[in-house]
């Protein structure tokens, strides 16, 4: 009896000490091996069933006891699918747990490449448009002023709003400025399409702008078909003065090889003065670069008062000549009164004493080959062959990325974590020794598992770190991310429309062409102060002009300001040229239907922009009542046909072109202070929307002839003495009677 029970002791004991075991290896398959679930579940089934069926067998033909072992195999039965229930559990939990471990860090890495890549963006977009020291102060200032702002609303109003006053203006001395205008494109430009008009720009001014890379000149500014640059900035240059006539002649060289490639009656012509300089950026919007001072003023007339086909300059760029060109006497008191005091010459290009050499670099006049083309496609043909580079080129490969980039390979340790301390769980249950040894062991085994990870698998832990990513670090980014979104929307829309910007950037982006589109009616203005440069001075006192400028800046600001303004949402700045503002109305609205627009809306444009001269007026009236001073607007208004297109690679600019820019520059340049000038067309329309308006007659203008044109009442106390039209009288073609101002 004794013995019966002592084997059955034996075998229960057999079975006791084998559950455990098979119960590790069970969880050990869900908590160690890389197997999917499903997977680690059929193992987990295997290895239940094996130890089933040799507990079976083994209790069936080797031991006298059986009484038991249906209970006991259900019991461990009972056991395994426990511990597979808990090893199951457990890998679910892990496994939901890595998995978004691995998206949380897979968002993290994916916000800092998408932040990288706005913030290369915003490099480019910066260096495109304004010099690099200048462009980091503005960057840096912006990004404060929006930090601090932790509303997102009024991030957005901030930067829709865009209300930063700083003065980013800086002095240079020792420069040399050029200006060049490219005569005879005017009226070649009448005879072009949009798309035939912003390819020639675009293919002339991109090289005009290799030739300045390459003469280390910086172009400021594009001003219809003028062109103006400045060598010695940044960095002052000792060789300014060459590097300027250098540019010169090339310029001057490059239209001769299209003038004798096209047979287009097109020339170049040139002035260059040397100087001190203000450059920087004024105003809230349109942020272009540019230069103010009296030798930019004389650099411009020297360009006027200039010859086609040659390079004029003063006698100060001379002398820093030091002799490298030969001169003959330019004259140009003759061409322009400004230079009645300036001694002026003509450089002579050194390559017209090379006729043989000049001749076999020229191309071959080729005009025969297409007489019966006009002389605009003639032009575009040739130019395209020049290949310049297309304005924002920069931004058409924006570096993407993927989960395939993001996910680097690098091996896994997890599972060799998990099988290091399910070891050491299992020795410190299953090893048959003192607790003493044990703990001995279990300290040896984890330092040497420590000690070769650190020395081996350090980079991984590294990689780790840095992967690893929480809900506040994702916050984070996303913060920062949406904070370079808007200022990069920001300094875009400072340089293009906000409908034109649309198409330069975005997942929609469709630079791979130029922008060019043709409008029916749009009203173009051109407001000035003249008083300015009668103002400007440069001494010691106002920091050789800079406190001019300041002024200047409040100025432009303000009348940026209006722009915020719902009634005005509709106008457009374009630029400004010194002391001159030029802005559009009718560029807005959805594509397809600026050409379709009908007759009302196209007059209330016109209205809209009268509306905003008056604001105008209005606000510099109120600077001068806080600056005690007496400036006065003289505005001129124009509506018609215009073409509108980016152009340029290195500094992209919008711009609109046509005859209805010119006479509306001619109506400012010809009006007198403190009214608003219109041609006859613009003040029937004025006429129809309620305004009055006074016959000024005929005046000469540039190009035009006479013109009869007409000043826009704007006096509330003339309208209210009794002024107004009687009902049902009209204005004849002769006079125009004041009727009512619109409110």
């Amino acid at each position: 009896m004794l013995l019966c029970i002592n084997g059955a002791l034996i075998d229960l004991t057999f079975v006791l000490c084998t559950v455990p075991l098979f119960l590790f290896i069970i969880f050990s398959v869900y908590t160690m091996l890389p197997f999917q679930l499903k997977d680690a579940v059929v193992l987990s089934v295997i290895s239940s069933l094996s130890h089933i069926l040799a507990i079976t067998i083994h209790l069936t033909f080797y031991s006298r006891e059986t009484r038991y072992l249906a209970n006991q195999l259900l019991s461990n039965l009972v056991v395994f699918l426990c511990g597979s229930v808990v090893g199951a559990f457990h890998k679910v939990l892990m496994e939901k747990t890595l998995r978004q471990t691995f998206q949380d860090t897979l968002r993290s890495v994916g916000m800092r490449m998408k932040l990288e890549v706005e913030k290369r963006q915003q490099e480019n977009l910066l260096q495109s448009v304004l010099p690099v020291y200048i462009s980091m102060k503005m960057k840096l200032a912006i990004m404060e002023r929006l930090q601090e702002c932790k509303d997102k609303e009024e991030q957005q109003r901030l930067v829709k709003d865009n209300n930063f006053k700083s003065l980013y203006v800086k002095r240079h001395e020792n420069v040399s400025i050029l200006y060049a205008d490219i005569v005879g494109f005017t009226r070649l430009a009448s005879d072009c399409s949009p798309k035939e008009l912003v390819i020639m720009l675009n293919e002339l001014f991109g090289k005009f702008d290799q030739i300045a890379k390459e003469n280390e000149c910086m172009r400021i500014k594009i001003l219809g078909d003028c062109y103006y640059c400045v060598s010695g900035l940044p960095v002052s240059l000792p060789k300014h003065a060459k590097n300027c006539v250098k540019m010169g002649l090339d310029m001057c060289e490059a239209i001769k090889q299209v003038r004798e490639a096209t047979g287009v009656d097109i020339n170049m012509r040139v002035g260059v003065h040397s100087g001190n300089v203000l450059c920087g950026v004024i105003g809230l919007r349109k942020w272009q670069f540019d230069v103010w001072s009296h030798d930019v003023t004389l650099a411009n007339h020297m360009e006027s008062g200039g010859l086609p086909g040659r390079v004029h300059i003063t006698e100060v760029t001379l002398n820093h000549l030091n002799k490298a060109y030969e001169v003959e006497e330019g004259n140009g008191h003759l061409r322009d009164p400004y230079l009645k005091d300036v001694r002026t010459y003509l450089v002579i290009d050194p390559r017209s004493k090379e006729p043989s050499l000049n001749t076999q670099r020229a191309p071959k006049p080729r005009v025969n080959d297409g007489l019966k083309m006009r002389a605009s496609v003639r032009m575009t043909r040739y130019l395209e062959s020049w290949g310049a580079v297309k304005p924002f080129a920069h931004l058409q490969n924006r570096e993407g990325f993927t989960q395939d980039t993001i996910v680097n390979g690098k091996p896994r340790f997890k599972y060799s974590v998990y099988c290091c301390i399910l070891s050491l769980i299992a020795c410190g249950v299953f090893l048959q020794m003192s607790f003493e040894l044990k703990l001995l062991f279990l300290i040896a085994s984890s330092m040497a598992y420590y000690g070769l990870i650190f020395n081996y698998k350090a980079d991984l832990f590294d990689s780790y770190n840095q992967n690893l990513s929480t809900k506040k670090d994702i916050w984070n980014f996303t913060q920062d991310l949406n904070c370079r979104e808007n200022l990069n929307r920001l300094l875009l829309e400072n340089v293009l429309p906000a409908h034109v910007a649309a198409l330069f950037v975005g997942e929609n982006k469709k630079n791979e062409d130029l922008y060019y589109k043709s409008y029916d009616c749009v009203c173009v203005m051109f407001a000035s102060v003249p008083d300015f440069k009668e103002f400007y001075t440069e001494c010691d006192i106002n920091k050789e002009g800079l406190e001019c400028l300041r002024l200047l800046n409040e100025i432009i600001a303000d009348f940026d300001e209006l722009l915020s303004k719902p009634k005005f949402s509709g106008v457009e700045k374009i630029k400004t040229i010194g002391s001159s503002y030029m802005a559009a109305a009718g560029l807005s609205g959805p594509p397809g239907q600026e050409n379709n627009r009908d007759r009302e809306r196209q007059h209330a444009q016109i209205g809209i922009m009268v509306e905003f001269a008056i604001a105008l007026i209005g606000k510099l009236d109120g600077i001068n009542r806080h600056s005690f001073n007496s400036f006065r607007l003289r505005v001129g208004i124009n509506h018609g046909p215009v073409i509108a297109g980016v152009i340029g690679a290195r500094k992209p600019q919008y711009d609109i072109w046509g005859n209805t820019v010119n006479v509306a520059s001619r109506m400012e340049s010809t009006g007198e202070l403190g009214k608003i000038q219109v041609t006859e067309e613009t003040s029937l329309v004025l006429q129809d929307l309620g305004y009055s308006c006074e016959c000024r007659g005929l005046i000469n203008v540039k190009g035009k002839g006479e013109l009869k044109t007409f000043f826009v009442c704007t006096d509330m106390s003339k309208q209210q003495n009794g002024l107004q039209t009687p009902a049902g009288q009209t204005c004849g073609p002769d006079s125009c009677v004041p009727v009512m101002l619109l409110n």
